[in-house]
C-alpha cells in the first residue's frame, strides 16, 4: 500500500472496514476513490476499489431484488414518480412543509429536532405522486451518516432555510459544506476532478419557508449568497400555503420523468393511473415496465398525442412524450 495516503482516504477506509449496510460501504468506497491520491503508485489500489464498488453495488441490488434487507434507518424505499429530501436546519420548517404538501403527519413543532429519523410523504401532483422525505436537522458537523445517505439516495434535494433564524446566515453556510460532504454536485456546475466517480450529479433546490416573515426579500437576499446563489429558489410557506402550488410544479419538473398511458386494442385508455418513464424513454422501454412479453413479442404500436395523427403506428425505437397514449401489438 502506499505510504503517502491522506488522513481522509484513511479515515473512509476505516469506515469501510466498520460498515454494516451496503449504503454506508458504497459511501466509504467512493470516499476512497475521491481521496486517494492520483498517481502510478496507486493505480493498482484504485482499480481495486472500483471492483469492490461495482460488487457491492451488485451486491445490493441482488438483495433488493430478493426483498431481503438489513434493517438501515437511512433507507427509505422510494414510491411514486421520484423521491426528493428535505434538508434544512432546526426548526426551519421542513416537518410542516411536509404536513402542508402531503398526507403525513409528522410531529411539527415551534421547537428544533422534532424529527428523529427519516419520514416519507406522498405528495400528490395531478395524476402522479411523489415521494418527500423529512429529515432530522442538519445541526452542526461531522454530519450524521444518516443525511448523507438520504440525500445521496434521493433523486433529487430541496434545501430548506428559515428568515427568522436567529444562526441564519452560519445555517446557510453549512449547506454548501453537507452537499460537498455528500460528494453531491447540483445539476449544472462542473464536477470537480477530484470526485471523479464518487460524484452524485442531481437536481438541488433552495427554498426559504415562512415566507411571510420576509416580504421585502431582505433576509432572502442575505441567506441566498452564501447558501449557493446559483441553486433554483422559491419562496413558501407552509403556514399561509403561498408558493405551494409553485413547488408542486417544480418538484415534479426536477425529476424529468413522463407519464404516458397504455390502451388495449378497442379500448379506452386508462388515464387515471400512468406509466412513469424517464425523459427520453421509447416505446420498446414501456413496454418493458408492462411485461416482458411485450417487449419480447413486440410488433409495433400506435400513439396518440404527440402523434401527427391518432392513432400513428410507430416503431419500438420512437421517442415518448408526456402524456403519451400507447397501444402495444405485439
Amino acid at each position: 500500500m502506499p505510504a503517502n495516503l491522506s488522513p481522509d482516504y484513511q479515515a473512509a477506509e476505516q469506515r469501510y472496514r466498520n460498515a454494516e449496510t451496503y449504503e454506508e460501504k458504497i459511501e466509504a468506497l467512493r470516499e476512497m476513490l475521491a481521496t486517494i491520491p492520483k498517481h502510478k503508485g496507486t493505480e493498482k489500489l484504485q482499480a481495486d476499489i472500483k471492483r469492490r464498488l461495482s460488487k457491492v453495488q451488485q451486491e445490493q441490488e441482488q438483495r433488493r431484488r430478493s426483498g431481503g434487507r438489513r434493517h438501515d434507518p437511512s433507507h427509505v424505499p422510494r414510491e411514486g414518480a421520484g423521491q426528493i429530501a428535505l434538508i434544512g436546519p432546526p426548526n426551519a420548517g421542513k416537518s410542516a412543509l411536509l404536513a402542508a404538501l402531503t398526507h403525513a403527519r409528522p410531529d411539527v413543532a415551534d421547537y428544533p429536532f422534532t424529527t428523529h429519523a427519516p419520514q416519507p410523504g406522498m405528495m400528490p401532483y395531478e395524476d402522479v405522486q411523489v415521494q418527500l422525505v423529512d429529515t432530522p436537522p442538519l445541526a452542526h458537523e461531522p454530519f450524521d451518516s444518516l443525511l448523507i445517505n438520504v440525500a445521496r439516495n434521493a433523486d433529487a434535494v430541496l434545501l430548506l432555510l428559515d428568515p427568522t433564524d436567529p444562526e441564519g446566515l452560519e445555517h446557510a453556510a453549512m449547506l454548501p459544506r453537507f452537499l460537498a460532504r455528500c460528494r453531491i454536485v447540483p445539476e449544472g456546475r462542473p464536477v470537480p476532478e477530484e470526485l471523479g466517480l464518487a460524484a452524485r450529479v442531481m437536481p438541488v433546490l433552495l427554498a426559504m419557508n415562512k415566507c411571510e416573515e420576509d416580504p421585502d426579500g431582505e433576509v432572502e437576499a442575505l441567506l441566498r449568497e452564501p447558501a449557493g446563489e446559483d441553486l433554483p429558489f422559491l419562496r413558501v410557506s407552509a403556514a399561509t400555503g403561498d408558493g405551494l402550488d409553485h413547488l408542486r410544479e417544480t418538484l415534479f419538473g426536477v425529476l424529468r420523468v413522463l407519464r404516458v398511458y397504455a390502451k388495449e386494442p378497442g379500448k379506452a385508455p386508462d388515464t387515471s393511473r400512468p406509466f412513469v418513464v424517464p425523459e427520453g424513454a421509447t416505446v420498446l422501454d414501456l413496454a418493458r415496465i408492462i411485461h416482458k412479453d411485450f417487449a419480447e413479442n413486440f410488433r409495433f404500436a400506435r400513439l396518440w398525442g404527440s402523434a401527427k395523427f391518432d392513432g400513428q403506428p410507430v416503431e419500438r425505437d420512437h421517442a415518448l412524450v408526456d402524456r403519451d397514449v400507447v397501444e402495444i401489438h405485439m
